[in-house]
């Protein structure tokens, strides 16, 4: 879909940019800070075309749309006005969010601008660890130094970083928040680091740290740096502003910092680390279990932030044996997934999200797309995770493997866990355990379908699309029937002149010629997708099948011409009512085929999909009955 129409889309959705007080993205999610939660309109958003589902945690509306997100931001950015920094404070949202969402919304707002770069210079690491191992690169060449200086940097100068990211998430000046963190950094203040010589301001002792990677001061010192820069802005004449409240800000907090937040920022971070290491030695392997087995859904609540200061706190100081532990979660979501791959014999969509999500998940370790388009989808395979992630946590915590650089966690990653070895056998038990018990007890629950499936009662009948079938074993299927939205010639998907459908790459159906320029809903549902040319219509029905109905052949040309939508995105429709209206004759006389592709997409379990063997149908005639 159009990254600028799906911007578009989605900031309509969430009740427009008069309701947005803020957005930030991370590797997978847009995360908003809303008004109003209420006014977004997240059931149309989760049928939405390109988003994978929406998350409401930690006081902000999470709308999860894969790795494309970095696109579809950057129009948001172009196209809004409300990230500009002009944009409505929290109080007046009217918008209640408690003492702890809000402490975990500053920090995952402070972190997901970073994420990117702190995983890309993680990688960069655990590559320059590999050309180490193997020899092929020495780490005192001028070229290991140089990689090492890029892959070092935004963990060295974390503070500054941090800084600049928790103004903007306080909406105070960013640019002077990162130079209160550059001050820590700055060669006069590290130079007094040598030595024992006693330092002092004013003739106060300063108690002299390194702030190198650090994150609780900065954390500290930021969040009183944003309440003094509302107090000066309220008793500093405007004129005076401009250079008054960055110079007094600077000094006051900077030597605020050195004195007290910075001090007492490093011993609590030092207090954390050492209280969750010492929780971790009573019993290495129940940590693991907890961790690995329970970071999925965490990440679904959006407490795992809560651990980020902790682990580089961790890796500051040698080693994070959290993150090691809760990495076994990653693989486990793996394995489940390509688990579900091999078992969805019959169902190509799903077994298309399966093979991509479980291989994004596996070479760069963005696991979203398998917790919120299977795991969560399939509650059958969360007590599989569950398991798997917490053999392959207990292992990594009873042998005490550690975490030394930040990346996301995959099979690249790798050198970065030590010891290594010990690694690696978590790794495979969590991802073939989470391969193995999805194949051997299957991802769905057949109570569950059958209560959300149409129960059909035992009746002497003949299917219309299945006449050949016993009427006795016919009663006693569980089946859906999908009308036909058109009137004309029925043809099989294979005699279509267009690869995506013929190949059945897009999924089960057939193709109608139509003798009538209407197209009329198939099924009882919901319009999840029309495109902007009107060409086109997805739909999906109220036992969640998703059909496609794409009028012609490559009519997206016509840009809209000869085409009129009767209904939008989000409406709920009954089988039977018109949907497009479109001129046969103008798009014939424009030299393009009207034959239309009726697809199945996407089922919420594995079904089969029977044709009917009609040479003609009328519209609301049975054309396709899928069967469980």
């Amino acid at each position: 879909m159009d990254n600028q129409k799906m911007s578009e889309d989605i900031i309509r959705l969430v009740g427009g940019e008069e309701n947005i007080n803020d957005l930030v993205h991370c590797a997978t999610r847009l995360r908003f800070s809303l008004k109003d939660n209420k006014k977004a309109q997240r059931e149309a958003l989760e049928k939405h075309e390109g988003v994978i589902t929406v998350v409401e945690s930690g006081g902000q509306f999470q709308v999860v749309v894969g790795s494309n997100v970095a696109n579809v931001y950057a129009e948001i950015v172009k196209n809004t006005s409300f990230l500009s920094g002009t944009s409505t404070d929290d109080k007046n949202s009217g918008q209640k969010t408690s003492a702890v969402s809000k402490v975990f919304e500053i920090i995952s707002g402070s972190f997901s601008p970073l994420i990117p770069v702190m995983a890309g210079s993680g990688m960069l690491k655990a590559l320059l660890t590999v050309l180490t191992l193997l020899g092929w690169m020495s780490d005192s060449s001028d070229t290991y130094l140089i990689l090492s200086a890029a892959g070092n940097a935004v963990f060295y100068f974390l503070p500054i970083f941090l800084g600049i990211t928790l103004g903007i998430k306080l909406k105070a000046n960013p640019y002077v928040a990162g130079a209160i963190g550059a001050a820590l950094m700055e060669p006069n203040f590290t130079g007094m680091l040598e030595g024992d010589t006693a330092r002092s301001f004013l003739g106060i002792p300063v108690v002299m740290v390194s702030y190198a990677s650090s994150v609780f001061p900065i954390f500290i010192a930021i969040s009183i740096y944003a309440l003094l820069d509302k107090l000066l802005k309220k008793i500093i004449l405007k004129d005076l502003q401009i250079f008054m409240v960055p110079m007094l800000s600077l000094m006051i907090m900077v030597p605020l910092s050195v004195m007290a937040f910075g001090p007492f920022g490093t011993s609590v971070g030092d207090w954390i680390a050492s209280g969750v290491t010492w929780l971790i030695g009573v019993s290495g392997i129940l940590s693991g279990i907890v961790l690995g087995g329970g970071m999925t859904f965490m990440v679904v609540l959006g407490l795992h932030w809560g651990f980020t200061p902790i682990t580089l706190q961790n890796i500051a100081n040698g080693g994070d044996p959290i993150e090691a532990m809760a990495s076994a979660a990653v693989f486990a979501q793996i394995g489940v997934a390509f688990g579900i791959f091999l078992k969805a014999k019959k169902d190509r969509s799903l077994r298309s999200i399966a093979a991509s999500s479980g291989i994004t998940g596996l070479l760069a370790g963005v696991s979203e797309p398998i917790v919120y388009g299977l795991i969560l989808r399939y509650k059958r395979v969360i007590p599989i995770v569950i398991i798997a992630g917490a053999l392959g946590g207990a292992i990594n915590g009873h042998f005490g493997v550690l975490y030394t650089a930040y990346v996301f966690h995959n099979i690249f990653s790798i050198p970065v866990e030590q010891p290594m070895s010990i690694f690696i056998i978590s790794m495979v038990v969590s991802l073939g355990t989470g391969l193995l018990l999805t194949l051997l007890f299957g991802y769905e629950s057949k109570a569950k379908n059958e209560g959300s499936a149409p129960e059909t009662v035992p009746q002497p009948i003949v299917d219309p699309v299945l006449p050949d079938k016993p009427s006795a074993l016919v009663a006693d299927l569980r089946k859906e029937h999908i009308f036909s939205p058109l009137s004309g010639a029925a043809f099989p998907l294979s005699s279509v002149p267009d690869e995506a459908f013929s190949s059945g790459a897009m999924g089960r159906g057939l193709a109608i010629d139509p003798v009538i320029g209407e197209v009329v809903a198939p099924v009882d549902g919901t319009v999840t997708s029309i495109f902007p040319t009107g060409h086109a219509i997805g739909i999906t029905s109220a036992a969640g099948t998703e059909l496609l109905i794409h009028i012609g052949i490559n009519t997206v040309g016509l840009k809209g011409k000869h085409f009129t939508p009767m209904v939008k995105e989000g409406d709920l429709v009954s089988q039977g009512d018109l949907l497009i209206r479109f001129d046969l004759e103008q798009i014939k006389a424009a030299g393009y085929q009207t034959i239309t592709p009726v697809i199945v997409t996407l089922t919420p379990k594995e079904v089969e999909v029977f044709e009917t063997s009609q040479k003609q149908v009328e519209k609301n005639d049975v054309i396709l009955t899928l069967v469980d």
